[in-house]
């Protein structure tokens, strides 16, 4: 599914803790929702659902959330955590928020035994949720370090992710989906959708199609002599040095210098750990352990600075549900796009086993989320 729509939505963060009264709603809707989506379409297109920022947002909004929070988030998956765990629907979500997250391999092994997967698509599984967090946290670099992470898994080894950062500076959330359905690698492009709020002038997006040369040359990089390696990321951390390619290299793309900054703090071993484990691709590079922000930006850097192949430092979000961007100018709502994202929650909750008043009150927040979107 290609997801059409652009422009920003406000994900304002806010504290507390979803009240008992609601989760219990929220569990039993949710419920009756699942079960209806994977009885008639199956588990598969419940992943597609959830990877689609529209439709889980509009469900977020159907089981009582706001609209426009980024507690609906880590409230929608921990609720379907819950509901999901406790019925035999051939699919579980592993991880969640804060610490939670943390336990995500250890819960994606549980269930991968318990859903009698081999071994070897265990471990696929454990590695798919370890990339996609590496990649969301370091090899795009928004200022969104991530607290979230909920990986849903089916019997049939098939995943998706919903995972969120914080950005402290402005109290904003930014959203992540992936799914494993048709997904050509971890690198490139990957996501089904990245939401967001802010728009920023300069991200460092290492997932770019047009960064391609400048991940070839990090690879390179770390195959050579660290020594070299580590005279050119201190070299460049001098700022006349980095004032002097400005002045040589002056454009709108780099009037942000401090964007261009080295990191000041490096772990040297790291270079030379990746020198001996010789990186076949920059996928391997991005998941070695030790590489984080830090390195990653490091080696980006020395790649353009240095050798001239330039790295994307464009912002990848890409979806929304509001209006349009900050610049006021409207973005045309893809009709047929929404119409598809809520057709089957709305049949969901007219079927669902619920009573008359509960039904109403489901369906008039749905119709008042499409009317906001």
């Amino acid at each position: 599914m290609v997801l059409k729509r652009t422009g920003f939505t406000v994900l304002p963060l806010h504290g507390g803790h979803a009240p008992a009264w609601l989760i219990s709603r929220m569990e039993k809707l949710s419920k009756e929702i699942t079960w209806l989506i994977i009885d008639e379409y199956g588990t598969g297109e419940l992943l597609r659902r959830i990877s689609n920022p529209y439709w889980f947002q509009a469900f977020g909004c159907v089981l009582g959330f706001d609209w426009h929070s980024s507690g609906l988030t880590t409230v929608v998956t921990g609720v379907l955590k819950r509901v999901l765990s406790s019925e035999k629907y051939g699919i579980e979500v592993a991880g969640g928020k804060g610490r939670a997250s943390m336990k995500t391999k250890f819960e994606i092994d549980k269930v991968g035994e318990g859903f009698n997967l081999s071994s070897s698509s265990i471990e696929r599984l454990k590695y798919a949720s370890r990339i996609c967090a590496k990649v969301d946290n370091s090899a795009i670099q928004a200022g969104y370090p991530l607290y979230h992470h909920a990986f849903f898994l089916t019997d049939k080894g098939e995943w998706s992710i919903v995972q969120q950062g914080m950005c402290s500076q402005d109290r904003t959330a930014r959203r992540y989906h992936w799914l494993s359905e048709d997904l050509e690698g971890f690198i490139i492009e990957p996501h089904k959708a990245i939401v967001g709020d802010v728009k920023k002038p300069l991200v460092l997006n290492m997932t770019a199609r047009d960064a391609e040369e400048n991940r070839k040359t990090c690879v390179d990089l770390v195959k050579e002599n660290p020594n070299n390696l580590i005279s050119s990321i201190k070299s460049i951390g001098i700022p006349s040095t980095l004032d002097s390619w400005t002045q040589d290299h002056g454009s709108a793309r780099i009037s942000n210098v401090d964007g261009f900054l080295m990191p000041k703090r490096l772990n040297w071993e790291v270079f030379k750990r990746l020198y001996d484990f010789q990186p076949k691709d920059y996928e391997e590079l991005l998941s070695f352990k030790g590489v984080g922000p830090s390195v990653v930006k490091a080696l980006a850097l020395v790649s353009e600075l240095t050798y001239g192949k330039a790295a994307s430092w464009r912002d990848p979000v890409k979806y929304s549900f509001a209006f349009g961007g900050k610049d006021g100018v409207p973005k045309p709502i893809d009709k047929r796009e929404m119409d598809s994202a809520i057709s089957i929650l709305n049949d969901a909750v007219e079927q669902a086993k619920i009573d008359q008043k509960e039904r109403i009150q489901a369906l008039k927040r749905l119709q008042r989320f499409v009317i906001m979107g």
